[in-house]
């Protein structure tokens, strides 16, 4: 098998000196006995040194500094350092639900009817079915398993036509659960009482924006800090910042400080099958901790993200856009956010900005005001 390299051999392909080049899935890269293939993407991906680049067959230096080299990842963490020191980052935010909906209408609806055999008179989508389908079926950034789910309803839709059925097959959300049965993802349900103990965080998932409930309860004992939810590192330390901030401003909180020495804290983020981690839960932690310590419910309308600081100070945070669809997506219209990250706002649609109040804070004692009721300055 002796022949050029890939590189070299796509060139020839190519038919040019500067062609575009995408190298896909990038984050999925893996080293193994038979070499490790970032190694050799750190010669190709650097411009100054890709300009004698060097292939083991032709084994004389090829200029490749005017090519263009297009990577894609899901996530920037699993891509090694130095190979990452050498891109230029642009990170692309996933499809908001409306956007999802026009895609799915003018895009890919017609190609699947048209794969399908089916025309627009056979089988109609309504708009609220593909809403729901796009709630409660898919949970994504982009529009794959969107693509999936159509294409199973197509593929029922053209059997019943094959049938010999005549009429046009009509597709509500009555009849989603014949098409593609039973919902795959269960409605978000905000706490509509205001608790004691419990906060709505906002989290940035690979999926896109999710809410995050921080519970809060404590116990008789004296062992400190319990965290539970498959967090990690980083949202543990958060929640330790958290507790010493509160531990710090008893007094001003309205709690006794010789509480902690006989009382056990327990914080839970649910669903702990799945992992957790990053310090914007910081924030709601210590609104959930206060909340159990003082026992002022946390407004139930109010979703917040932040980092904070043991003097109090919060910081900005990343996932602005998503984290902002998913309080709209559940019908949250009041959100506190670090006051560094207002410019990030400017990515969000129109509508959603005018349907939504936020709250730009810089110190926790500003979160509290907010979210507690009658809270005492800290």
């Amino acid at each position: 098998g002796a022949l050029p390299g890939r590189i070299v051999q796509s060139l020839r392909k190519a038919g040019s000196r500067n062609p575009v080049f995408v190298l896909d899935e990038i984050d999925k890269i893996g080293a193994d006995f038979r070499g490790d293939p970032s190694a050799a993407l750190l010669e190709v991906l650097d411009p100054e040194q890709n300009g004698t680049f060097s292939d083991h067959y032709l084994d004389v230096p090829f200029d490749l500094s005017r090519v263009l080299f297009l990577t894609t990842a899901n996530l920037m963490d699993p891509i090694p350092p130095a190979l990452a020191d050498r891109m230029e980052v642009i990170r692309i935010p996933g499809y908001t639900e409306e956007e999802k909906r026009v895609i799915a209408q003018h895009h890919i609806l017609p190609r699947l009817l048209k794969a399908h055999g089916l025309k627009r008179s056979q089988m109609l989508i309504t708009r609220p079915a593909l809403e729901r389908v796009i709630r409660r079926y898919t949970r994504e950034a982009g529009v794959r398993n969107l693509e999936r789910e159509l294409a199973a309803i197509c593929r029922k839709a053209a059997r019943r036509v094959a049938e010999g059925r005549r009429q046009g097959i009509r597709v509500t959300p009555a009849a989603l659960h014949r098409f593609l049965g039973p919902e795959r993802i269960p409605p978000d349900e905000a706490h509509r009482k205001p608790e004691v103990g419990v906060a709505m965080g906002l989290a940035w998932t690979e999926a896109g924006g999710e809410t995050l409930y921080v519970e809060a309860t404590r116990m008789k004992g004296g062992k400190g800090l319990a965290l539970t939810g498959q967090l990690g590192d980083v949202m543990k330390e958060s929640a330790q910042a958290a507790l010493s901030y509160v531990r710090s401003r008893a007094r001003r909180l309205g709690i006794d400080p010789k509480v902690f020495a006989k009382t056990d804290l327990h914080l839970h983020v649910p669903e702990g099958a799945t992992p957790k981690d990053g310090p914007s839960a910081g924030v709601t932690m210590a609104t959930a901790l206060v909340s159990c310590l003082s026992r002022r419910p946390v407004r139930a309308d109010l979703a917040m993200t932040g980092e904070i600081t043991l003097r109090g100070r919060v910081l900005a945070v990343g996932g602005i856009k998503e984290k902002m669809l998913a309080a709209h997506r559940l019908g949250i219209r009041e959100v506190i956010i670090p006051a560094t990250n207002r410019k990030d706002l400017e990515d969000l649609p129109k509508d959603i900005r005018k349907a939504m109040r936020f709250r730009f804070v810089r110190r926790l004692s500003q979160v509290l005001k907010i979210a507690l009721a009658e809270t005492p300055k800290a």
